[in-house]
């Protein structure tokens, strides 16, 4: 289904203005979408706070960001591991300590194809626990803050999402029974849209003003594969990086900025490349299977993750 929304050639970064004055917070922006869209705000004068895992990364991130923009680039990381509750809950208190506005937050890290089962220091499945539960209550702990500036959520999905069940595993969440990496993978994609899709609602039934967007990055060649995947999927993904069914690092950040700064975008949506089996290709609106917005199921997965997180929102 092709968009024209922004034209022919679909939403690009030209249709940017100025940033001056804008905070974003990316996790997972040491490499990857997450670091391009951290370069692609800085040339617009935003300021830009990742919230990565790995502090010598950050550094070195932070530093190649300086090195092509100045000295005076507004970048800097706090250091966060969405794996890790305790570790999300401190990084989110120290971003409520340092950061007075929030324009967007991009929740844009994950892990992927992890070949084994893995539990998180929760005691999560490994995929699902950094995926969404991370972020879960990442967003909550940072949603007053984000709504004082009316500002919005940007939840980065993947395609993956259909690959699987299309539903939650309820009676089996950390698939003790029957673990594989792509479903599992798969689940943790759709938990994160049902979340943002739910999110929405409840914004909504407050009445509070939070933009929340999902979008997909299509099929772009950056480290996620290669550092969580096993040795197939990682052969399997070498080999796709040399066909037209991969495009940069950069191209694949562009769903995310466009839903962090864009006007006029559709809510109950999913925003991505709208080329060849939406890999590749203009970025728009794509198509958003239903199974993904559910009331149901998204009203059980808001309360199970609650309680198997700790963490309640106020909404």
């Amino acid at each position: 289904m092709a968009d024209t929304q922004f034209g022919p050639q679909g939403w690009t970064p030209e249709r940017l203005t100025d940033l001056t004055g804008k905070t974003y917070l990316i996790t997972g922006a040491n490499a990857g979408t997450g670091f391009q869209a951290a370069r692609i705000l800085l040339t617009k004068g935003a300021k830009v706070v990742m919230l990565n895992r790995s502090t010598q990364k950050s550094k070195d991130a932070v530093k190649t960001l300086k090195d092509e923009f100045g000295m005076a680039a507004d970048v800097s990381f706090i250091r966060m591991d969405l794996a890790d509750l305790s570790s999300v809950r401190g990084a989110a208190s120290e971003v409520l300590q340092t950061v007075p506005r929030i324009d967007a937050l991009i929740c844009n890290a994950a892990i992927a194809q992890v070949p084994t089962q893995k539990l998180t220091k929760d005691g999560f499945e490994s995929q699902l626990g950094t995926n969404h539960y991370g972020h879960f209550v990442l967003c909550g702990m940072l949603f007053d803050r984000i709504e004082a500036t009316q500002g919005r959520i940007v939840v980065v999905a993947s395609l993956g999402y259909k690959m699987g069940l299309r539903t939650i595993q309820f009676d089996d969440m950390n698939w003790d029974k029957n673990y594989s990496a792509n479903p599992v993978y798969s689940q943790s994609k759709l938990a994160q849209m049902m979340f943002a899709y739910e999110l929405q609602d409840r914004i909504r039934s407050a009445g509070k003003n939070v933009g929340v967007y999902v979008c997909h990055p299509g099929s772009s060649a950056t480290s996620l594969i290669s550092t969580s995947g096993g040795l197939g999927a990682r052969i399997v993904w070498w080999l796709m990086t040399k066909s037209p069914l991969v495009q940069t690092a950069e191209k694949g950040a562009y769903p995310e900025i466009m839903c962090a700064t864009e006007n006029g975008l559709k809510q109950r949506a999913l925003y991505g490349p709208t080329g060849r089996m939406g890999f590749v290709g203009p970025v728009g609106e794509g198509k958003l299977e239903p199974f993904a917005y559910g009331p149901t199921i998204m009203g059980k997965l808001w309360d199970r993750s609650q309680q198997e997180t700790g963490f309640i929102w106020s909404l």
